[in-house]
């Protein structure tokens, strides 16, 4: 027999539901606006005639933007710095979990001291530019991939979701003469698809959203990642050059808006749209990963 709720339970969930709803209408207005002024007819765009739906339709702008080189060549650049700085991110991460996950672990506790000691303090930016100086990574792919190559977060994360699993499965793989390696490779990262989805993806939006590392460490504009394209179409509205107009002419003017708006969804959308392929993942990792149970 099913107990009623009570008047409390019920003001409750509905107070809950309208909440979500405000959270999410907070959300994705934003994104709603900027993808109707993206595709409005620039002259509306300049006059702010846009509150939530497009008015007229142009995609001059997303022509205009597609057609710019250095688009296609910051795109290029932040691909090759997701895809291999993330797989040098979890390669690295996985190698430092796997190990201070074990108890048994050789001055275990002074190491997990020395990591946890990094959430709060840091070298700061000049030390830090000087070592990349030193090492001959400025104006190089590996200024953008080296430095910050393992989060502290996400190999605690890791760490723990690790020390969770199941110890039998280790051991019996030891007394079959498992080496670790073949523990870490066969056993653990199989059953760790959650978290490692979840991981991942932090590091994945991290290198995407990347600008201000590019901006201290590298000056050819051949290796630029694209939200270096964003910052300067965006916050420096440098859209002359784009629209092969000299001078700040009508043609300039009508079309600043519209190419900002165009510029940020042509670079935010490949990242969110990765969320819905992986929200099962990203839940089930998240809260297995930060719960020691």
């Amino acid at each position: 027999m099913k107990i009623a709720d009570s008047w409390g339970d019920r003001i409750f969930a509905n107070l809950s539901l309208i909440l979500v709803w405000f959270v999410v209408i907070v959300t994705l207005y934003p994104f709603v606006y900027v993808f109707s002024s993206s595709i409005s007819d620039p002259a509306a765009v300049l006059k702010n005639q846009i509150f939530l739906w497009p008015i007229g339709f142009s995609l001059k702008a997303y022509k205009t933007i597609l057609s710019y080189p250095e688009l296609r060549i910051g795109y290029v650049n932040t691909l090759f710095y997701t895809v291999v700085g993330t797989a040098i991110n979890m390669l690295l991460t996985c190698l430092m979990a796997y190990p201070l996950s074990r108890k048994n672990l050789v001055f275990r506790k002074p190491f997990m001291i020395m990591i946890t000691f990094t959430l709060v303090f840091s070298g700061g930016l000049i030390p830090t530019f000087l070592i990349v100086k030193s090492l001959g990574m400025l104006d190089t792919y590996w200024a953008l991939l080296i430095p910050g190559a393992v989060s502290t977060w996400n190999l605690i994360l890791m760490k723990t979701f690790f020390e969770n699993l199941p110890k039998e499965l280790e051991e019996a793989a030891t007394i079959d003469g498992a080496s670790s390696m073949h523990i870490l490779l066969r056993i653990l990262l199989p059953l760790s698809k959650p978290a490692l989805v979840t991981i991942a993806l932090f590091y994945a939006v991290g290198h995407w959203n990347s600008y201000f590392p590019a901006m201290i460490y590298l000056q050819s504009e051949h290796l630029y990642p694209v939200q270096l394209f964003l910052r300067k179409i965006v916050l420096l509205g440098q859209t002359a050059d784009i629209t092969g107009e000299q001078g700040m002419s009508t043609e300039t003017i009508l079309m600043a808006e519209s190419l900002k708006y165009a510029t940020i969804m042509i670079v935010a959308l490949p990242i969110i749209l990765v969320y819905p392929f992986i929200q099962k993942y990203f839940v089930k990792g998240a809260m297995i990963g930060s719960l020691k149970g």
